[in-house]
């Protein structure tokens, strides 16, 4: 970063002209299910928590897709944000291979939908060798499918340490991405506890080091929050974080469950009950306080597919804010599926 952008960057780097046309052109947008019962707009966090493995990360790399892909191209509507995504791999396990099959299969799936009568033959089996024969045809847009992975970023952190540095180098890879014209929209987080244990211990050894009190959990994590709210207060961009459960409570997150904790509403115990998450909180406050979304996912059994195949799965329910419906999903090789 040169001294002329640096100062840019210290006195703010937009106009008032530039601001209001940035906030008055944001608008909320929809993501595909099972994200899709809320809409969502630049300035909220969605914390995503479930025991390992529950899905989280097709989650997010679905989300990611959607936010890449772009609205319409040579007039075919794939019904993306056509926006940068920033994803930060935490928990060091990402697979970009899944990531380009389920962005493949959703290229392919958007020509299935623009060649409808072609793809009709194929579902009432009439012709089925004729149709083979033209789906081997059909090919995904190469120039569409680079361009959509140009507007995936993707950073991995080891630690807290490199996290922060991470964030605080955000806003220069994005101003360049802008230049390319490429907006920001997603910032994902794989899986903002990741650290948890680590920085515990961390804090546990410092206790006695003054000159080490600035690497307690509680600052590590009070100075990441800061960092984002002073990035999404230059960027509109929306923040969807997956988080590991710890401890989970045994009482089921059912409609039945909640129907029946809300008769018994005249009771202080069962309201507050009631009100309580389905798993034990460990991330500090300062986290807690920045969430503005919450969702909880637990793996509910099997499914047998179509074609015979049983697949795990999982559902998934609203917290905050709390609504009555709960989805259920599995997840096969297109990516995550609504049953």
């Amino acid at each position: 970063m040169g001294e002329h952008e640096a100062r840019d960057w210290i006195r703010g780097d937009e106009t008032a002209k530039q601001m209001l046309s940035r906030v008055l052109g944001d608008r909320a947008f929809l993501l595909l299910p099972p994200l899709h019962r809320v809409p969502l707009r630049a300035g909220n966090v969605v914390e995503i928590t479930g025991s390992s493995p529950t899905a989280k990360t097709q989650i997010l790399i679905q989300a990611a897709i959607t936010c890449i892909l772009p609205k319409t191209w040579n007039g075919v509507h794939y019904g993306g944000l056509g926006k940068l995504a920033l994803f930060l791999d935490l928990d060091c396990r990402f697979d970009v291979l899944r990531l380009s099959d389920m962005l493949k299969h959703r290229l392919l799936e958007a020509n299935r939908i623009g060649n409808g009568a072609w793809w009709q033959l194929e579902e009432s089996n009439v012709k089925t060798w004729r149709s083979a024969q033209d789906k081997s045809k059909i090919v995904y847009d190469e120039e569409l499918y680079v361009s959509c992975m140009k507007r995936f970023l993707y950073l991995r952190c080891y630690d807290s340490l490199e996290l922060l540095s991470s964030l605080k180098t955000l806003h220069y890879r994005i101003r360049l991405q802008e230049e390319c014209g490429s907006q920001v929209g997603v910032l994902m987080i794989d899986s903002i506890g990741a650290f948890h244990w680590t920085d515990r211990l961390s804090s546990s050894l410092a206790l006695d080091k003054n000159n080490r009190k600035s690497l307690s959990l509680t600052n590590v994590v009070e100075t990441i929050v800061q960092e984002m709210k002073k990035l999404m207060q230059v960027h509109s961009v929306v923040v969807i974080a997956s988080k590991a459960t710890i401890y989970e409570e045994k009482y089921p997150t059912n409609e039945n469950n909640r129907k029946l904790s809300s008769n018994n509403d005249r009771s202080g115990n069962a309201s507050s009950k009631a009100q309580q998450p389905p798993f034990r909180e460990f991330m500090p406050s300062s986290w807690q306080a920045f969430v503005t979304h919450k969702i909880f996912i637990r793996k509910s059994g099997d499914h047998q597919s179509s074609g015979q195949q049983s697949l795990s799965a999982y559902s998934l329910e609203w917290l905050q804010p709390q609504l009555s419906s709960i989805d259920r999903f599995v997840v096969d090789d297109s990516g995550v599926v609504i049953v």
